[in-house]
């Protein structure tokens, strides 16, 4: 039997918070050729929408970390399942996420790519569950801030189902 799903965030909503948010970064990174670090597999749809409408020169990279296996709770491990293909020393790097939950996977990279001396390391996400964080982690272009409930869609996803509905929505 399928959980029920219940709307949250309207795909026009989205798409409106990805313009505002792409208009941020077009503005604050102009000249600067930065990276966009996405982190597979759930920002592919939100980076793909982001990346399209940027106005500057950049560069993307995807990685692969996880936390949660096949539940609904992170496991609080991190493992990373894939490595960055593009030099970070040096770089403006924009990490780029659907959701920031515990705040573990992405303090995770952010570690790792500060260690690899960035001329700059910053946090663009979808959503967060702040009621959720376990760690502090600093969010610096945001789209949306949910209520603590177990979202899917625009590419977020439980057991690899439901990436692609265009709303955001949670399951009851």
């Amino acid at each position: 039997m399928s959980p029920k799903l219940k709307k949250l965030i309207k795909s026009q909503e989205i798409d409106s918070a990805v313009l505002r948010l792409a208009s941020e970064l077009s503005r604050d990174y102009r000249g600067k050729n930065p990276l966009l670090i996405g982190i597979l597999k759930g920002s592919f749809i939100f980076m793909a929408d982001l990346v399209r409408r940027l106005d500057i020169p950049l560069e993307v990279d995807f990685v692969r970390l996880s936390s949660y296996g096949s539940g609904t709770e992170s496991s609080g491990k991190i493992r990373m399942l894939g490595r960055l293909s593009r030099p970070v020393e040096g770089r403006h790097i924009i990490v780029v996420e659907d959701i920031v939950d515990t705040g573990l996977t992405v303090d995770y990279l952010l570690r790792y790519i500060r260690r690899k001396k960035p001329a700059s390391a910053v946090l663009c996400a979808l959503t967060e569950k702040p009621t959720r964080r376990k760690v502090d982690v600093k969010i610096d272009y945001l789209g949306f801030t949910v209520p603590d409930k177990f979202i899917v869609g625009y590419g977020i996803d439980w057991n690899e189902r439901y990436r692609n509905l265009p709303d955001i929505c949670y399951i009851e």
